[in-house]
């Protein structure tokens, strides 16, 4: 099972929380949340996938956001069409077979360093969804072609993360195979409540985590997020 830290703010904080080698680590590009990120990310392990996390927001602006941060993924927070997508899609995957060629003019010294950069590598496109007391999964079909993972989160006022559980019996109607991350409000009381879910048959790729191990808002409190992390890992 994944594991995603959502909200990720201050170097000191993001090197420590990244030093329990989550899976991801979330940066949220929104203006108005109070865990918008205008700083530096630090060098982190290349196991750990850099996030951006947006909400209806312009394409030139994620894709020079990707480009400036190195990120391996982009949750789609809003209400993003399938249109939307499918053309920051195309403008990575074209990006990728230009830089592909230009590698091939390199000498084998140079490719062998340049494999690992960047532009090599697919970007992930996850689109959230949040649910209430209910869901018309049919809603989903059109965006299974376009991206590699939904990710599910409590319907509230709140973009990017309202801090509260949904009724996860909603998701025993989902009909798809395509992979989903699970979000909203899920903290330490909820681990035996997690694995119970793990345990179904539902393709559940990641847990993604936020508020609730927070001592403030970006700053996440290290002993529990280990803690969970080992509990969930069992």
């Amino acid at each position: 099972m994944k594991l995603k830290v959502c909200g990720m703010k201050y170097v000191e904080n993001i090197q420590q929380v990244a030093a329990l080698q989550p899976d991801y680590l979330g940066f949220i590009f929104y203006e108005k949340s109070k865990r918008n990120f205008e700083g530096i990310i630090p060098e982190l392990p290349k196991s750990i996938k850099k996030t951006g996390v947006f909400v209806n927001e312009y394409k030139e602006i994620v894709i020079s956001l990707v480009e400036e941060y190195g990120l391996d993924a982009i949750q789609l927070h809003g209400d993003e069409s399938v249109e939307y997508i499918n053309e920051l899609k195309c403008h990575f995957e074209r990006s990728r077979e230009i830089s592909k060629k230009e590698i091939e003019k390199l000498s084998k010294k140079q490719k062998k360093k340049l494999r690992q950069a960047q532009f090599d590598k697919k970007l992930e496109i996850i689109k959230v969804f949040g649910i209430k007391d209910e869901f018309n999964f049919e809603v989903l079909k059109p965006y299974l072609p376009v991206v590699d993972y939904f990710l599910f989160d409590t319907k509230g006022k709140e973009r990017g993360g309202n801090g509260t559980k949904f009724d996860w019996k909603v998701l025993e109607k989902y009909p798809f195979k395509k992979p989903f991350f699970l979000s909203g409000g899920i903290g330490l009381q909820d681990v035996l409540e997690v694995r119970k879910i793990l345990d179904s048959d539902l393709p559940i790729y990641a847990l993604d985590v936020n508020s609730k191990f927070e001592i403030e808002s970006g700053v996440k409190k290290i002993e529990e997020l280990e803690k969970f992390k080992n509990k969930i890992s069992v």
